[in-house]
């Protein structure tokens, strides 16, 4: 009895799994045939042949030549995802330490508001945030991009840093700095390499939070200069006509990314969870 409810498990689990991939599924697959057999009707599951065509037009070569700016669009979420994640993790990193390590006036108000203001849903933000990027001339700019998602993407990484150097006693830090360590020797040689698995899981949640945000992107870009993958996704629709091979082949160029670094956060939070003990 137990052994069939296991195995009715396993089934209902793969089900539910294969359900919730097809649409993924669906878009890998477009991005790797024609127009014509994604529009066919009935539905064509199984593509005919696959290629590389689409990914090669986006990029301004095969035979189907789009004027679209995948490449700059590429470099665009590069710059500004990678720098607001930088950013984000140097302060977070700086002031996890500071929750996690020191007591100070207003610390709980200061932490809960960093929360709280966590909370407010980006799309929220885009009126004010124009209104105000327009008046210091910020709209339709990287360093405007930048400054919103470091500023989205601190309260998050403050407070899991902060949790992970909790988990490292303080009597590490401490006997380092009996061994004649100065404070940030302390830090550097001996807590923060425990906590790297933390520090890194932060990064790539904020590089990811950055890589693929649209709502924000979509309000405050304009131009070649400073449009994302995501906002770029939109240039294939047209009036009557949308370029379906076009899109599936940029959302892949998209998603390919988002997989490496989801699989490398699970190695991290992995390792993470099994650091924090002292020996006696």
């Amino acid at each position: 009895m137990k052994k069939f409810k296991k195995i009715a498990n396993w089934l209902a689990t793969f089900a539910v799994m294969l359900i919730i991939c097809i649409p993924g599924l669906w878009v890998v697959l477009s991005a790797f045939r024609p127009n014509r057999e994604i529009l066919a009707k009935p539905a064509v599951w199984i593509p005919e042949y696959l290629s590389f065509d689409n990914f090669y037009a986006i990029f301004g070569g095969g035979k189907a030549l789009i004027a679209i700016p995948v490449p700059a669009y590429f470099i665009n979420s590069i710059v500004i995802a990678s720098t607001s994640t930088f950013v984000a993790i140097v302060i977070g990193m700086s002031g996890g330490y500071a929750f996690a390590r020191f007591r100070f006036k207003f610390k709980n108000s200061i932490f809960l508001g960093l929360m709280l203001s966590r909370t407010v849903p980006g799309i929220a933000l885009s009126l004010p945030l124009f209104m105000i990027w327009g008046r210091i001339g910020l709209i339709d700019t990287k360093m405007g991009m930048i400054i919103v998602y470091t500023a989205l993407n601190i309260p998050f990484t403050i407070w899991l840093i902060d949790g992970f150097f909790r988990q490292i006693p303080k009597e590490l830090s401490e006997a380092g700095q009996v061994d004649g360590c100065t404070r940030w020797q302390a830090f550097w040689k001996i807590e923060f390499p425990l906590a790297k698995s933390g520090i890194a899981s932060a990064a790539i949640f904020a590089f990811l939070t950055s890589w693929n945000e649209y709502a924000l992107a979509s309000n405050l870009t304009r131009s070649t200069d400073s449009k994302t993958l995501p906002v770029g996704l939109m240039d294939f629709t047209a009036q009557f006509t949308i370029d379906w091979a076009g899109m599936s082949a940029m959302a892949v160029i998209i998603i390919v990314p988002a997989l490496i670094l989801t699989f490398i956060v699970q190695k991290h939070l992995i390792s993470g969870l099994t650091f924090g003990g002292v020996k006696g």
